[in-house]
């Protein structure tokens, strides 16, 4: 039973990852016909909420106490797990490189490993360690190198973007607040959406919108079908899909398999948008896959294996 839930974990962590990594290239052509990433950003979210606010509802059996009861940890997640990570996200690529705010983004899962190490004193096993490192090479290969100017401010703000994704991570694992992953989703969207909705009102986000005809699969289509698409699939479904995964797999390996969607955006951009993949891409996607793997091996702390695993690492007391 644990090894089929496992795989059912694995599988929604990767339907997740590949939901989210296609969004940007299907939302590519509307940021070129002329909208701004706010109000592309801000649609998305309004779309996927409205999807997921009846599901929600009935999940909960209309019952909105269970959202009061946990009210600071759903605004937590609604305000820097979606709305937060956004934001900050798009602010500092206008800023930095591109590659360097995804690089710094992506960190997440390396800095919850940290976080863990520093709150219980005790050093990660060595395949955990040794995953980090393949992932995060495997990352900087599959962005690639960033060039352009350095901004402080934008560093900082990729900066609050990747702690708003270890939020992401550290909130979709929690089983006790009595909330079921689809009311989560649901609740962080809506709230999400009223906050960027507020952001753009007051000119923290350009707003600017264009209402024509799109690039679309290699055909053309109306503006709100690929706003339709991104906010059904690579928000309602990813959201969904990816807190389902956490819960079963836990906030360090589904935070690694959240890597995969860098590799999936690639490979997407390949298929819809003919952007090549370059050996050194494949490479990394390589490296951050075995990177996920090495992860997966971890062993529970209580186990022998884990104390093989850890004994090289843990100093020794005269």
């Amino acid at each position: 039973m644990r090894a089929s839930r496992g795989v059912l974990g694995v599988a929604l962590g990767l339907a997740s990852g590949l939901a989210f990594g296609a969004g940007g290239a299907v939302v590519k052509p509307l940021l070129e016909s002329g909208w701004s990433p706010g109000a592309a950003v801000f649609f998305r979210i309004l779309i996927g909420a409205l999807l997921l606010v009846v599901p929600g509802l009935i999940a909960l059996r209309f019952d909105l106490r269970p959202l009061w009861r946990a009210k600071w940890t759903v605004l937590v997640y609604a305000l820097i797990a979606v709305a937060g990570v956004q934001l900050a996200f798009y602010m500092s690529i206008a800023r930095i490189p591109v590659s360097l705010a995804l690089l710094i983004e992506y960190l997440a899962p390396v800095a919850l490993v940290a976080l863990a190490w520093i709150r219980t004193r005790k050093s990660p096993q060595r395949v955990v360690l040794f995953g980090s490192v393949l992932a995060v090479a495997g990352l900087v290969l599959v962005i690639g190198p960033a060039g352009g100017s350095f901004d402080p401010v934008g560093i900082v703000l990729a900066g609050i973007a990747m702690i708003g994704v270890a939020v992401y991570y550290v909130i979709g694992e929690r089983e006790d607040t009595g909330i079921p992953p689809i009311a989560l989703a649901a609740s962080g969207l809506v709230i999400g959406c009223l906050a960027l909705g507020i952001a753009l009102l007051v000119g923290l986000v350009p707003f600017e919108v264009r209402f024509v005809d799109v690039p679309y699969l290699g055909m053309t289509a109306p503006w709100w079908v690929p706003l339709l698409t991104v906010g059904a699939i690579s928000t309602a479904f990813a959201y969904v899909a990816g807190i389902q995964a956490i819960r079963i797999l836990g906030t360090r390996l589904a935070s690694f398999l959240g890597l995969s969607e860098v590799v999936f955006a690639a490979i997407v951009a390949w298929l819809v948008l003919g952007e090549a993949i370059t050996p050194m891409q494949g490479l990394g996607g390589v490296g951050i896959l075995a990177g996920i793997v090495l992860v997966r091996l971890e062993r529970p702390a209580n186990s022998p294996e884990a104390r093989a695993l850890d004994i090289d690492l843990v100093p020794t007391r005269s």
